[in-house]
């Protein structure tokens, strides 16, 4: 009996003892309903694939992404006309994302670039049917072995992979997240959260199948040592200032911090934790922004992911990346500018100089797009280092124009194809102008924005991260980053003279003609590309209205 009464005791004490020390947690709901929304619908897209039969799928799936992308998109845009990105900026869910300007508007950009990019998922015309089913860029069957009777069996069977959708979700809730995280434990867990389902993504290419598996293992490995850099980091952080708080890290920098943790009272305020820590966090962000020396997964990925892949993965992930990086710098280590400008001067330079470089000895246009993505890091880095307002809003303006001419730029190189799939080879390029001169028009549009030539959104963006790092004190990297925009123009207009200048050859490729999916993604990057051009004030101000960081 006196044991039943003790134990009875111990679960009084369970139920009611805790409950007065331990506050239940507040959670914003209606501020996080973006990220809440992509969440859903990737756990919805999960269940579409255990419950729906396989020939409804692709539809339902298609139909789910997009409405959940636009019903998150009318979610931020809601959110910022309440007032959330100026005047009730403040942090949420206890502490752990930020409700800002930058956020919304990166949350916004991630959104609409993503929209785009699934259209070019769904993508099912270009390839000739297979037994009289229509394919897309993805296989058949992802678990089976390339060249297997397996492999045979689904594609005869007319199986797609659709899982490719909710993956999608799943890594867009992760770069929502990213951005906006105001403690290091969530920025982890956003990395990881986008990263390990676009390691999937770049493995389940239909065509070339070893080449995109080769390419998704190079990517997993490289990314797994950046997360552990990354992880490395924060734990030294932790124990210089004793949280993983943005807040309470930047206050220890400034040396404001009220209270001392005794545990910690041993490491705190160790300068050698907070630079270490601070550069092994920088690593792991920069390896997923691809600046050098972080880049060398750049390429070979962005060769062997799937296209529509690689356009999705090169616009959103930047965006989120440099999303991440600003708030970092700006909100956790503003009082440590002075140790690491130097450091982020040398990244930018290297980074501009070889992406523009090594660009031109390419042969392949998808690694020609990936060194001048590489390159544009650098040039965004320019923004990042200018260490104000004007910095923000430029970086901003920058990552929304970039995005949607890379996104663009990828479904473009989806459309030239032969008896192998995509034509990639440069060479094949040769005479395109004449077989399409449409399709070779739009390309060159493109190419001109990556260029920066004047009446693109590429020299507006160009121009205002310039700007910003010339006011900033950072003149010189301005001169290099001029001069690595003349040597990319050399690249990218040597491309356009070999589309309209050279004889096609017999054998050439053919121009698929695509449905209104992809037409609508190139459609909408040329548009971009050209008000950002023609008219880029509006959104300028939009950009310098969203680049207050809320502390």
């Amino acid at each position: 009996m006196s044991t039943a009464t003790t134990a009875q005791g111990l679960l009084t004490l369970a139920a009611n003892g805790p409950a007065d020390r331990i506050p239940a947690p507040h959670i914003e709901y209606a501020q996080l309903a973006p990220t809440l929304i992509v969440v859903g619908a990737a756990v919805l897209g999960v269940l579409v694939e255990a419950f729906v039969p396989r020939r409804f799928r692709h539809p339902v799936q298609v139909f789910l992404a997009v409405a959940s992308l636009a019903a998150a998109f009318a979610a931020v845009v809601g959110l910022a006309a309440g007032g959330y990105g100026s005047t009730k900026a403040h942090i949420a869910a206890m502490g752990a994302i930020a409700v800002d300007g930058p956020a919304l508007f990166l949350q916004g950009t991630i959104l609409l670039a993503s929209i785009v990019a699934v259209f070019t998922f769904a993508e099912r015309r270009l390839d000739p049917k297979a037994h009289g089913n229509r394919v897309d860029s993805f296989a058949a069957q992802a678990a089976s072995v390339p060249g297997s009777d397996s492999e045979k069996a689904a594609v005869k069977a007319g199986f797609t992979t659709t899982e490719v959708f909710p993956l999608a979700l799943f890594a867009i809730s992760g770069m929502l997240i990213f951005p906006a995280a105001n403690d290091l434990l969530t920025l982890f867990i956003a990395l990881e959260v986008f990263s390990l389902p676009l390691y999937l993504l770049c493995a389940v290419a239909r065509r070339q199948r070893l080449m995109s598996q080769e390419a998704a293992v190079k990517y997993f490995l490289l990314g797994a040592f950046s997360s552990a850099f990354l992880l490395f980091g924060i734990a030294l952080l932790y124990g210089y200032a004793g949280s993983v708080s943005y807040a309470v890290i930047a206050d220890v920098v400034d040396g404001t911090v009220a209270t001392v943790d005794p545990a910690l009272a041993s490491t705190m305020g160790n300068d050698a934790l907070l630079l270490i820590g601070g550069a092994l966090i920088l690593m792991g962000l920069l390896f997923k922004v691809g600046a050098v020396p972080f880049h060398m997964w750049t390429p070979d990925v962005y060769q062997g992911a799937p296209t529509p892949v690689t356009g999705f993965m090169a616009a959103a992930t930047k965006v989120a990346a440099f999303g991440a990086l600003l708030r970092l710098l700006y909100v956790v280590l503003p009082g440590l500018r002075w140790d690491w400008r130097p450091v982020m001067w040398g990244v930018a330079i290297v980074t501009m100089l070889a992406g523009a470089v090594i660009a031109v000895t390419q042969t392949d246009v998808k690694r020609l797009l990936a060194y001048s993505s590489i390159a544009h890091a650098g040039f965004i880095l320019a923004g990042v280092i200018a260490t104000s307002a004007e910095g923000v809003k430029s970086v901003l303006f920058y990552l929304g124009a970039y995005s949607f001419v890379t996104i663009g730029a990828f479904a473009v190189v989806t459309l030239v194809r032969d008896a192998g799939g995509e034509a990639t080879h440069l060479s094949k390029w040769a005479g395109l102008g004449r077989r399409s001169p449409l399709t070779a028009a739009v390309f060159a549009v493109f190419l001109l924005a990556f260029a920066g030539i004047p009446l693109t959104s590429g020299f507006a963006g160009k121009f205002a991260v310039f700007k910003a790092a010339a006011e900033g004190g950072a003149g010189a990297l301005v001169v290099v980053g001029v001069i690595s925009s003349a040597i990319a123009a050399f690249f990218y207009i040597r491309v356009i003279v070999l589309m309209f200048f050279s004889e096609p050859k017999a054998d050439g490729p053919t121009v698929a003609v695509p449905s209104p999916l992809t037409m609508t993604t190139i459609a909408v990057g040329v548009a971009v590309t050209l008000v950002l051009g023609l008219a880029p004030q509006y959104f300028l101000d939009l950009a310098g209205h969203a680049s207050t960081f809320v502390r």
